[in-house]
């Protein structure tokens, strides 16, 4: 099924909700190979099915039917723990509202996916989530909490904690939905160097100018994917902030 550089393969895709009596289709049959050190958006509209990929790409939940190969190995033969266990050393997530505790240090929030994953007791997990941090610019903030950043150095807090345990795939959903145009352009900033040093990366937006800075896009609608195409001309994120360039469907103001 997949090639020796790719990280994701599905075949024939299927996820069905049950609603009562009722069947309620999300995906139809998606084949879609990712590779590595790709740089991948995913778009459609609300219900097209892209949220409910990622959820399955992210093993969160499973399909109803198909298959489906994370970094060579077939997801849909995994039980609960087993699913835990590679979510933690394959993938890390990234979402929409931050998702860090409010009560807890950058560096403490970085820490906690190392708490929770202690396969190998002799990691230093301090240094390691100091090391996230600097990998997103935030070194001198480790000690800062939530409420004493900004919306964007919040999402790299986010974005260093899916870092901590070394993933060789980021997701993120909707990943700048709630930052301004600048924050938004320096995020995917994160995101372009970050691939740039091989980690592959699957974003899900709805915004054009969003998935313009990837090198890849996916569309789906009705649960299937309609168009995938690479991106003609790259927006390259650090050229745009030196310029002085937003994301221009976004509106100005917000968190800087």
């Amino acid at each position: 099924m997949p090639n020796n550089n790719t990280v994701i393969a599905t075949k024939d895709l299927v996820k069905i909700y049950q609603a009562g009596e009722i069947e309620v289709p999300a995906l139809a049959g998606i084949n879609l190979d990712v590779h590595e050190s790709e740089f991948v958006s995913i778009m459609g509209a609300s219900g097209s099915g892209k949220s409910t990929f990622l959820n399955i790409i992210g093993c969160l939940d499973l399909p109803t039917s198909g298959e489906y190969q994370l970094d060579g190995v077939q997801i849909n033969d995994l039980d609960k723990n087993e699913l835990a266990a590679i979510r933690n050393r394959k993938l890390g997530f990234v979402f929409q509202g931050f998702n860090l505790l409010s009560r807890t240090s950058a560096l403490e929030n970085v820490e906690l996916p190392l708490l929770y994953n202690r396969e190998d007791k002799t990691i230093n997990v301090k240094k390691m989530a100091q090391e996230a941090l600097e990998r997103v610019g935030l070194g001198d903030r480790i000690h800062h909490y939530p409420n004493q950043l900004s919306g964007g150095q919040q999402q790299r807090v986010a974005i260093a904690r899916a870092l901590v345990n070394r993933p060789a795939i980021i997701l993120a959903d909707e990943p700048t939905g709630n930052l301004d145009s600048r924050t938004s352009v320096e995020i995917l900033a994160t995101f372009q160097e970050l691939n740039e040093q091989g980690i592959t990366i699957l974003i899900v937006t709805h915004e054009h100018d969003i998935a313009a800075f990837s090198k890849r896009i996916v569309e789906f609608r009705d649960g299937l994917v309609i168009k995938d195409y690479a991106v003609p001309d790259q927006r390259n994120a650090r050229a745009d902030l030196q310029n002085g360039r937003g994301v221009m469907t976004k509106k100005k103001g917000g968190n800087l």
